[in-house]
């Protein structure tokens, strides 16, 4: 059995959001991703894979096919595949997300 404390996962930079990977196979990924205040995912679209956005901590705007949402802690939301999306921490506290894609795009 593979196990990860998701909530000890933590690093943070002040130059661009961070990227923890928990686990990964060919058919998904499961990240934490980790933003300072101001930091943004940039909006961006994958053409075959779904990706779910959960908040573990703080807040932040999620854009999904122009549509943009304040989400706070224990929220989700779903970027289907082909759908523009991204994340902005607009708060001035650290946003901490759980995301799962999938597929994989890694393993193309």
């Amino acid at each position: 059995m593979e196990f990860k404390d998701v909530f000890a996962v933590n690093q943070f930079a002040p130059g661009k959001m961070q990227k923890i990977n928990l686990f990964e196979t060919r058919n998904f990924f499961c990240d934490v991703y980790c933003l300072e205040p101001g930091q943004a995912q940039k909006v961006h679209a994958h053409r075959d894979e779904d990706k779910l956005y959960y908040v573990l901590s703080g807040s932040g705007t999620f854009i999904v096919d122009g549509e943009s949402r304040e989400l706070g802690e224990q929220q989700i939301v779903f970027a289907p595949a082909g759908s523009d999306h991204g994340v902005e921490n607009t708060s001035s506290e650290r946003l901490k997300l759980l995301v799962f894609m999938t597929p994989n795009p890694n393993f193309k």
